[in-house]
């Protein structure tokens, strides 16, 4: 029986041409053995076995016995009409990605067949579900907001500043993180993995100055009914400041509007990332491929990456790739729904590998896209990888998780998957230009920040307004700190921060129960009141709602202040279809037109 064996020593240094390697062919008759020349591996056929004591390092059964005797030297030599296979090549290739967790698992893999019957069983289905952060979730809008997202059954976290007391009011089971908008430094990093939507019912503390009840009942009528002041922190702080703070925590988690940057050049922004070819050399074959960055190949002239490279089917390969190492963070992307490439079509078909594994040898969430000439933009969903192991898909695969991705990988091939031939291929030269990869947002667009601020907000200062015919907070806007004032200036970062929003902006709050006819008007004009619930119930509609998204409202109830609304516990009005409100807002309109000649002044 023959068998060939391999050892390779790494130096402590970093490898270079003094790496130490020995590869030679052993045939074992009767006892004796001998040296013998190897052709390149990926025309015969091998198996993994033990190597015997006298024998230390991989040893492989091949089927083959037409080789000739030679000591190795150099390259591999392959059989009469076989190419050289270049060992050195696999090498470099092998340790440029920090090399496999496990040799034996690593060489196993390079053996293995890559062909398989198509799988019947559907793959399993993508989980896309996201945690819903809830910011001042112990206030009166907030406490509510975390029991409609519960009874709807979405997850959500919420964010406060008092531990004991959340848990108290809003169960021991809440998932709970602790910190303070007005200090940045408690706004870790860890609380917002998974988030991809925020409710913000954060405000500045208002309350009689006489003192209030000890469960506030006072503050629950609104300061129409007692003298106010400020509680705790300013409105400068809470309102601005505050809402400055949570932004920058939140805005790599919930999604930008104009998608992430994740490879590349655009506009001013470059990204780089370590990629290096993974060629069908790992295989025995001889396809090479390479990743530059090359200045002026670029749309218009600008910089662009380039995979380019040869491929061939010589020794039974026939692909060729490029992989980025692993990213030292997984890059979360929960919140975006694909990855956009800006690339120069060649008329082929590609690949796109995403890994959310740092194993080398790991299922590959795998998307097939074809190219036209010229300049275009592929968008690849995420909702379409399909999980992919050695050619073959997995059927019992983990869902795709995009707050995990740990590397990318694109690739030529004439393999597609599950035994199918990529119809385009073509051996030779090739060239795909890659200016940019990056995350985006499909359309419609939804809100990915939902802010509860107030009606009045852009009333202070405004020219001609009779104050003696607005609520208080308008009146006393100057004696409670600007209050309104600096809650419009946190609503101007939220509408300059790129996020997907909706502003909500309610009139008197109330205890009532919701259920209650309903005005929304845009412009800030209007007064009345609005049940807490209600509020409540609109941001968590919101949320699913492309009419809702980057629109500034104020909304109140028909019902008048001098008179209560009830209802029978028996028989509650039927929850709203909030969407019928949100097709009647228009883009852009937030009242501060009529200050625009008029600056406000704090």
């Amino acid at each position: 029986m023959d068998y060939c064996y391999f050892t390779i020593t790494k130096p402590s240094s970093s490898l270079s041409s003094s790496t130490i390697m020995n590869f030679q062919g052993v045939s074992s008759v009767g006892g004796r053995s001998s040296q013998k020349s190897l052709g390149a591996p990926s025309h015969l056929s091998w198996s993994l076995s033990r190597p015997n004591k006298k024998h230390q390092g991989f040893v492989y059964r091949r089927t083959s016995q037409n080789l000739r005797l030679k000591t190795f030297k150099g390259a591999i030599v392959a059989e009469a009409g076989k190419q050289g296979w270049d060992f050195g090549r696999f090498i470099e290739t092998l340790y440029f990605f920090n090399g496999p967790p496990s040799p034996a698992k690593f060489f196993e893999s390079l053996i293995e067949k890559l062909t398989g019957p198509s799988p019947s069983k559907p793959v399993n289905s993508m989980d896309s579900s996201g945690i819903t952060l809830v910011t001042g979730a112990t206030g009166g809008v907030g406490r509510r907001v975390v029991d409609v997202l519960h009874n709807k059954r979405l997850p959500v976290r919420v964010l406060v500043r008092n531990e004991e007391k959340a848990r108290k009011m809003l169960g021991e089971d809440v998932d709970l993180v602790v910190g303070d908008v007005t200090k940045a430094s408690t706004l870790l990093p860890e609380y917002f993995k998974g988030v991809t939507s925020v409710i913000n019912a954060v405000s500045v503390i208002v309350g009689p100055k006489e003192g209030d009840t000890p469960d506030r009942a006072k503050y629950s009528q609104g300061i129409k009914f007692f003298e106010p002041e400020i509680k705790g922190d300013s409105p400068e702080m809470v309102e601005y400041i505050g809402m400055k703070n949570l932004i920058n925590a939140v805005k790599e988690n919930v999604g930008l509007r104009t998608g992430k940057l994740v490879f590349g050049y655009e506009g001013n922004s470059f990204k780089e990332l370590p990629w290096g070819a993974l060629d069908d050399v790992v295989m025995g074959g001889v396809s090479q491929s390479t990743f530059q960055i090359d200045l002026t190949g670029g749309e218009n002239g600008g910089p662009t990456g380039l995979f380019k490279g040869v491929v061939t089917t010589a020794n039974n390969g026939g692909f060729a790739s490029v992989r980025t190492k692993n990213f030292s963070e997984p890059e979360d992307l929960s919140s975006y729904d694909g990855l956009e490439l800006r690339l120069k079509g060649d008329g082929c078909r590609y690949k796109l590998i995403v890994r959310t594994s740092r194993d080398w040898d790991t299922v590959g969430y795998t998307l097939i896209f074809d190219t036209i000439e010229g300049w275009q933009s592929v968008r690849l969903p995420f909702s379409s990888l399909r999980p992919i192991f050695r050619a073959r898909t997995v059927l019992d695969a983990q869902p795709f998780d995009p707050s995990q991705i740990t590397s990318l990988q694109l690739m030529f091939s004439k393999f597609e998957s599950d035994g199918k031939l990529n119809p385009t291929f073509k051996e030779g030269p090739f060239e795909l230009p890659v200016s940019c990869i990056r995350a985006y947002v499909k359309d419609p667009i939804t809100p990915r920040f939902v802010h509860v601020s107030s009606a009045g907000v852009t009333r202070p200062e405004r020219p001609g307004i009779d104050l003696s015919k607005q609520p208080p907070a308008v009146r006393l806007n100057k004696e409670l700190d600007f209050i309104l004032t600096f809650k419009l200036k946190g609503e101007d970062e939220i509408r300059e921060s790129g996020i997907p929003y909706t502003i909500v902006r309610p009139c008197a709050l109330t205890e009532e129960p919701a259920g209650a006819d309903l005005i929304f008007d845009q412009g800030d004009n209007i007064t009345g009141k609005i049940s807490r619930e209600e509020v409540a119930r609109i941001c968590v509609a919101a949320l699913k709602s492309p009419y809702a998204c980057d629109k500034t409202f104020e909304v109140k109830s028909v019902i008048p202040f001098s008179e209560p609304y009830t209802v029978d516990p028996e028989n509650p009005p039927p929850e709203k279809d909030y969407n019928e409100y949100f097709k009647t807002l228009k883009n852009g309109i937030t009242g501060k037109e009529s200050l625009e000649k008029t600056p406000i002044s704090v």
